[in-house]
């Protein structure tokens, strides 16, 4: 859908929920509401059908759902006004506390989705938010709800709705949290539960202000967040609410103030709310004991992706991207510790050949196989390296020229052998200069790697697939 036409859709809603205010609690209110709130309920059940990966279209189907339910209960509870009788707890309240659920899950499989293996981190995010919205929630709304003395149906279904708008919550800070694009779709969504959200607590808070039901008067604020879903699914780029995201590996300052708020909340609330009983206080216990685990685990995976970000970034070091083998940091490092052995200089023949008939792609195949086979013909204690291009070199420590000219034969023999690449046989030579363990021990410590290059050129110069021992 075009933004446009979005924002059109927008501005009817908000004049549709102006005119419910201005006819609030007449029968002209409820006609408006019905007459946009049904279409709009329309369009987003057009749009779950409509999506065509299952991705997409298991939430929006339980969005859907969810909104038919609200819809449902706001209709008989419509019909039981205006016969004359609305219970204090009847279907319409089973039927918009099952819709909590559904949209809660719905937020939770896209956020999932956005972080397509990398959830933990807003899981326990959420979590901990959530266990601190839980708190408040059951402090200032629950407890006196409960205490007023009703029955325990009309006492326990009022205390149902702040704990379906604690669901609700998790869902919303799940998707704000999970990585991903945010355009328009996100914002909408987002836009759409968290109006949710606040008008349920206006509702809870003007409850007790004026001591009677004024969910009419916030009826208009309702239609608006149905809307926004509506809008939201139809927009052209909806994709995205359910695209994986890049991974943010990154504590934010903000997630940080957030875990820490969230900490202080039971603190808060001991000292702002007198009275708790046993009941209450134990609760408030285990949820504030779930709220630290929480906070610690978050910690803990931020310490311990640190540590792997930094061996990955160790190992990218001194390690060749393409082959896998060390590089020339690697390298340096091993002839600074160690001295003793032989050294390999290997050059390729015939590799610009293949890379420029053939292709980059074809070149890396091959430096790739070549690398493997080094790899698989070495000692364990051998040290494979890439110099760089087709350029390698093998230290061999504790090892004699008898051992270097064995290897080289095996090595030439290996690196001979076809490279398959896109049905085709890709062949490679290789020339090989030895060095000898008295040329390591003398001189500069790279003068053995001299050595080993100028044999390396004296071998090529016999022809394809030879070595030379330097002299």
């Amino acid at each position: 859908m075009k933004n446009k036409v979005i924002w059109v859709l927008l501005g009817a809603t908000v004049l549709a929920a102006v005119a419910m205010w201005w006819r609030r609690e007449t029968l002209t209110s409820d006609i408006i509401y019905f007459a946009w709130a049904v279409p709009l309920a329309v369009a987003v059940c057009i749009t779950a059908a409509r999506q065509p990966a299952k991705r997409n279209r298991v939430p929006w189907c339980l969005i859907a759902f969810a909104l038919v339910l609200w819809l449902s209960g706001d209709t008989v509870q419509t019909v039981q006004y205006y016969s004359g009788y609305v219970p204090p707890v009847g279907l319409s309240d089973v039927l918009w506390l099952s819709g909590y659920p559904a949209m809660a899950a719905a937020l939770l499989m896209m956020a999932r989705y956005r972080a397509a293996g990398r959830v933990r981190g807003v899981v326990l995010d959420a979590l901990t938010l959530t266990f601190a919205a839980g708190i408040a929630a059951y402090v200032y709304f629950c407890l006196p709800i409960i205490a007023e003395g009703f029955t325990t149906l009309e006492s326990v279904t009022p205390a149902l709705y702040p704990l379906g708008d604690v669901m609700l919550l998790a869902g919303v800070l799940m998707l704000f949290l999970s990585p991903g694009r945010r355009g328009g779709p996100t914002y909408l969504m987002l836009a759409a539960a968290t109006l949710y959200l606040l008008t349920d607590s206006a509702n809870n808070v003007l409850f007790y202000v004026v001591h009677s039901d004024t969910s009419w008067s916030l009826d208009g604020a309702v239609l608006l967040g149905n809307c926004l879903l509506a809008c939201a699914g139809l927009h052209h780029r909806s994709d995205e609410l359910t695209e994986p995201g890049r991974a943010v590996e990154v504590l934010h300052p903000a997630r940080v103030l957030f875990l820490g708020a969230a900490l202080a909340t039971a603190p808060t609330v001991v000292l702002t709310h007198t009275g708790l009983g046993p009941g209450g206080r134990t609760i408030l216990m285990a949820a504030t004991l779930a709220c630290i685990a929480c906070v610690l685990t978050r910690f803990l995976q931020a310490v311990r992706e640190l540590e792997r970000t930094q061996a990955q970034l160790a190992y990218q070091a001194r390690h060749d991207p393409l082959t896998g083998l060390a590089n020339r940091a690697a390298f340096t490092e091993h002839l600074e510790q160690d001295t003793a052995g032989v050294l390999l200089y290997l050059d390729l023949d015939g590799f610009k050949g293949i890379n420029d008939r053939d292709g980059h792609e074809a070149g890396d195949a091959v430096l790739q196989a070549v690398g493997q086979r080094l790899s698989a013909a070495v000692r364990s204690s051998d040290l494979v390296v890439r110099l760089g291009g087709d350029e390698f070199v093998i230290a061999c420590p504790a090892a004699d020229t008898a051992y270097g000219e064995l290897l080289a034969q095996r090595i030439v023999a290996e690196v001979s052998r076809p490279v398959e690449f896109g049905g085709r046989h890709l062949v490679v030579g290789v020339s090989v200069g030895i060095a000898a363990h008295t040329h390591i021990s003398t001189g500069s410590r790279h003068a053995a790697l001299r050595a080993a290059d100028e044999a390396m050129y004296a071998a090529k110069s016999r022809g394809k697939g030879n070595w030379v021992v330097a002299a």
